[in-house]
């Protein structure tokens, strides 16, 4: 039975725009306020709160007034909790072809 992680699954929806992974890549350089995010975008500040707000339900990224500006950092819990998921899937993977190596091996030594 395939079990459900909601928290992945909200940041996973998070990660499926363009814009909020442009997002999260330049918040690995270090905090920035709405402005500084918004800047490199055709976009509203108002659309760059609506992207951050999508980023911070998805435990990506915490933002807090300081002033008249909302200051926005990465929280890499979840980014964490995503490679760990990725990470065994890899593992997987590389058994799975780790497998058909041996078995193209094998075959190889069939034919000879």
């Amino acid at each position: 039975m395939v079990q459900y992680q909601p928290t992945l699954d909200h940041a996973f929806g998070a990660l499926s725009d363009p814009t909020r992974r442009a997002v999260l890549e330049r918040l690995g350089s270090g905090a920035a306020t709405i402005t500084e995010l918004a800047e490199p975008f055709a976009i509203t500040l108002t659309g760059m709160r609506k992207h951050v707000r999508v980023l911070e339900e998805a435990g990506l990224v915490a933002s807090e007034k300081v002033g008249r500006v909302r200051q926005c950092r990465l929280t890499p819990s979840r980014l964490d909790e995503i490679e760990a998921w990725l990470g065994s899937y890899r593992q997987m993977l590389e058994t799975r072809m780790d497998r058909f190596g041996e078995m193209l091996e094998r075959r190889k030594g069939e034919l000879e």
